[in-house]
């Protein structure tokens, strides 16, 4: 079996790593804060200082790290994973970041020396999904690559699709977070509106989650909101950095996304409000103001 490597041990990260050990790959890791790998390292994996340590201990490496200029410095900062790259390398960035970047970035992977190849394989399905190994994978790159990786990726998701070349999984995965953001505003709406009509939230909840207005956030969000539980599977703010993206590129090919940009000013809001480190259900929280209506049970 190939040897893995991950860089980013966060919400994600650290269980895709521990789910690639429990497959059988040799795991070497590395974190910013290096005190979050020990349980890994207790797990059987090996600890690294550096991403560089990481790529040369590694012939595939995992980036899973928050946001784009993150991604370029874990790649190619100067303890970055391109200053240990050697002859078959190959660098999977699973983090959810800018498409054209993520395309600069595979150019500049080839033409380093000595060159690695790339994919870029956003993921969704939350925390949960990471811990249980059903992460839907969006890929982008070489087919031959994605072929390679399979392996991998079959040890952390049941859904993994090739979307197309270089950066195609990063713009996949900005229209998945479209859908994931006004699926909360969705539900968020239906129980506070049920709330204000005196029915009961449980049973409407799941009446419509057994119905054409079921989603993944009706099945699976909605009894934390109606618990008051918005510990994060998925932060507010990790939510507003992809919201963002989304906004920047359709911008630049205007495009118009009324419903996106409705609800990225709604999770300012939150934001605001302190709500930045909750889960991005948590968005419940605003439309509850806005209406002076709780749709929590007590």
């Amino acid at each position: 079996m190939e040897r893995v490597g991950f860089v980013g041990l966060g919400i994600m990260g650290a269980p895709m790593a521990r789910n690639a050990l429990r497959a059988g790959f040799p795991v070497t890791v590395t974190n910013r804060t290096l005190e979050r790998a020990k349980p890994l390292g207790e797990a059987g994996a090996t600890i690294a200082r550096t991403p560089r340590e990481v790529a040369e201990r590694s012939d595939i490496v995992v980036t899973m790290v928050t946001n784009t200029p993150d991604v370029e410095v874990v790649i190619f900062g100067p303890e970055g994973v391109a200053a240990g790259a050697h002859d078959g390398l190959l660098a999977i960035d699973m983090s959810t970041v800018s498409p054209v970047a993520t395309r600069e970035f595979a150019t500049r992977a080839a033409a380093n020396r000595p060159p690695f190849r790339t994919l870029d394989a956003p993921v969704s399905g939350g925390e949960v999904g990471a811990i249980e190994a059903r992460l839907a994978i969006m890929v982008g790159g070489e087919e031959s690559d994605l072929k390679r990786a399979m392996p991998l990726f079959e040890a952390l998701g049941k859904t993994i699709v090739h979307i197309g070349d270089h950066g195609a999984g990063q713009a996949c995965k900005l229209a998945n977070q479209i859908a994931v953001a006004i699926n909360n505003l969705g539900v968020s709406e239906a129980l506070v509106f049920a709330k204000a009509q005196g029915i009961d939230l449980e049973r409407t909840r799941q009446v419509i989650a057994g119905g054409a207005g079921s989603s993944w956030a009706m099945q699976n969000y909605a009894p934390k909101m109606l618990a008051g539980d918005f510990r994060p599977g998925f932060m507010v703010d990790l939510q507003q950095k992809d919201l963002r993206l989304v906004l920047d590129n359709a911008y630049s090919e205007h495009v118009s996304l009324p419903g996106t940009s409705l609800v990225h000013a709604l999770y300012t809001a939150l934001q605001q409000d302190g709500g930045g480190r909750e889960g991005n259900h948590a968005l419940l929280r605003v439309i509850e103001r806005l209406s002076r209506i709780e749709a929590r049970q007590r």
